[in-house]
């Protein structure tokens, strides 16, 4: 029995909300936990909890670390460090809105909400600029990629990174289609990716395994879109943050001075890490036998 958060590997996404916290009672953080533990389902929640957290309950968990920003030569992907972080899903936006308001219920006013991000599955997995998100996804070994080893409270967990992206894609639409496959180094007609792209293409990038040691992370992301403004939330997981910040580091040109194409029409607007503990030996529970400790 798997003991990474199930909703973690379960590859088809739905509808969900990302809601971000700070803890605003310290006093009531146990009291909280409890109650955590009593909400969440294994179906519809994925949670993590952030290192300023873990330090105020002096929990020490191996490898856990805020988010930094990461400067680049031509521009800074920036940080926001918060200390809790769900993700509720479901199978259509009312019930997400249910749910959500279930967590509010007993998070609020232990916790204050700092930002609530509506997602969506477009068309069977496409991000909002027409691409598939998450072709080179290590679906097979899934767990292998993410879990983490150790006692009780420890295996089967993993950390989280989420960065939130923007896209202009008024610009985007503007330009011609081999300029936007260039950008990400796939066609858009049928997803395949072709050797002739340039240096900058996303996907040359980001190759999993051109990083040493390589850089596998499963991605579960979702577009969003509030008013005018949209873009993607990026949601990856994996045993460490290595995969996440090699790859960014990357796309912002640090190791050879060229920027990842995305950057014509998107950019990120914040980056936060997570560590999310493992469920029960049934599947099912939460373990937080390590926070209560």
């Amino acid at each position: 029995m798997s003991l990474v958060q199930p909703l973690i590997l379960k590859s088809q996404q739905h509808h969900a909300s990302f809601l971000r916290f700070s803890l605003v009672d310290r006093e009531a953080l146990a009291d909280c936990l409890s109650q955590i533990q009593r909400l969440y389902r294994a179906d519809d929640t994925v949670i993590g909890f952030g290192q300023p957290l873990l330090a105020m309950n002096n929990t020490v968990v191996e490898g856990v670390k805020s988010a930094e920003s990461i400067q680049g030569p031509k521009r800074t992907s920036p940080a926001n460090q918060d200390d809790l972080w769900l993700r509720v899903s479901g199978s259509d936006p009312g019930e997400v809105m249910l749910r959500v308001q279930e967590w509010l219920d007993v998070l609020v006013p232990s916790f204050s909400m700092n930002e609530q991000v509506n997602g969506f599955c477009h068309r069977e997995g496409r991000d909002l600029s027409g691409y598939v998100d998450g072709t080179e996804n290590p679906e097979d070994n899934a767990e292998a990629v993410v879990a983490k080893t150790g006692d009780k409270g420890i295996a089967g967990s993993t950390m989280l990174a989420v960065q939130k992206w923007q896209h202009q894609l008024k610009h985007f639409n503007s330009l011609p289609s081999k300029h936007q496959d260039d950008i990400i180094g796939r066609r858009k007609s049928d997803n395949v990716e072709f050797p002739e792209s340039p240096p900058s293409a996303h996907v040359r990038r980001t190759a999993q395994e051109s990083f040493t040691p390589e850089a596998f992370m499963l991605r579960r992301s979702l577009p969003w879109a509030e008013q005018q403004d949209c873009g993607l939330n990026f949601v990856c997981f994996a045993n460490s943050f290595y995969p996440f910040e090699a790859q960014l580091k990357r796309m912002l040109g640090c190791e050879d001075g060229i920027e990842d194409g995305l950057f014509e029409f998107s950019r990120p607007l914040s980056t936060a890490y997570y560590w999310c503990p493992p469920v029960e030996a049934d599947g099912q529970g939460l373990d937080l036998s390590v926070l209560q400790a």
